[in-house]
């Protein structure tokens, strides 16, 4: 199993998707590190009262958590374009055939796919945030500090990571049932569902719309990537001390709160799809 993940890992590293994704996040990095830095500038003349301060404390979380949602947004489609032709281009390119007859059962394989895919999109995913976050308390400057601590970051990194791991099971099971297009077609709308749902959820809670707020329920029961997504926000601005809370605050926040229960039912939904695709693959004509 550790070799085949080791082959996938290095199997990506080599495309030129991902040089290029690479090359754009570190576009996206530099672009968002110069916003931050004459945002800064422009706030320190806002601090002059409390209400000027209070201010800036909201653009700051609303700043922040623009920079994470297009972070987990790039991090979502090069989980999707890596993971949908894992099974589905071995057997296109008929090198499944070589795999299966050394000693490695069908399961071993798949597993091995998804380990390493998951420990190359699980460290992008890290640098990506701890990147984003240094780049927002460090040029920030005073004006926008958020004064995150480490509990806060850390629990709210452990949610950044299940989004892509939830992604890669989903690509790897649809690649083990489908050829790589539909595979990518199916998986990239679910994902733009789930995100559309997950801003109609946001406006149905801020104003007050029950329906609304269904809606955006029973996307993420069927694709609960957004939750995960809301939940971090949540625990990253989570302070005891803070006199409001800013994560409920704008869209790119979270106004409507996952509970502790959708991520549990997360895992389990990342779980079953790794059920499905095991078995999925065993049964399969190749």
């Amino acid at each position: 199993m550790w070799t085949i993940a080791k082959i996938t890992f290095r199997e990506i590293v080599s495309k030129r998707i991902f040089l290029i994704t690479i090359l754009m996040t570190l576009a996206f990095i530099a672009l968002y590190g110069v916003a931050i830095h004459f945002t800064a500038k422009d706030a320190l003349s806002e601090t002059s009262s409390n209400m000027g301060d209070l201010q800036n404390q909201f653009f700051a979380s609303q700043l922040l958590s623009a920079g994470l949602y297009f972070s987990s947004f790039i991090t979502a489609l090069l989980a999707i374009l890596s993971s949908v032709s894992a099974v589905s281009s071995e057997i296109d390119s008929h090198q499944i055939d070589t795999w299966l007859m050394r000693p490695i059962s069908r399961l071993q394989f798949v597993l091995g796919k998804i380990s390493g895919l998951t420990i190359l999109l699980v460290a992008y995913a890290i640098l990506l945030f701890v990147s984003i976050t240094f780049l927002h308390q460090t040029l920030g400057g005073e004006a926008l500090d958020l004064n995150l601590e480490f509990p806060q970051i850390s629990r709210a990194i452990s949610m950044f990571i299940l989004q892509p791991i939830v992604l890669v099971t989903i690509g790897v099971m649809l690649s083990s049932r489908m050829t790589t297009l539909n595979a990518g077609i199916v998986l990239i709308i679910l994902y733009g569902a789930a995100f559309i749902g997950g801003f109609v959820e946001q406006i149905g809670s801020l104003m007050e719309k029950t329906a609304l707020m269904n809606i955006g329920i029973a996307t993420s029961l069927l694709f609960p990537v957004d939750a995960v997504y809301r939940k971090m926000t949540l625990f990253l601005f989570d302070t005891a001390d803070s006199p409001i809370s800013f994560a409920q605050q704008g869209l790119f926040a979270s106004a409507s709160s996952p509970s502790n229960a959708m991520i549990v039912y997360t895992i389990i939904y990342a779980a079953i799809m790794l059920i499905i695709a095991v078995r999925t693959f065993s049964k399969r004509d190749v």
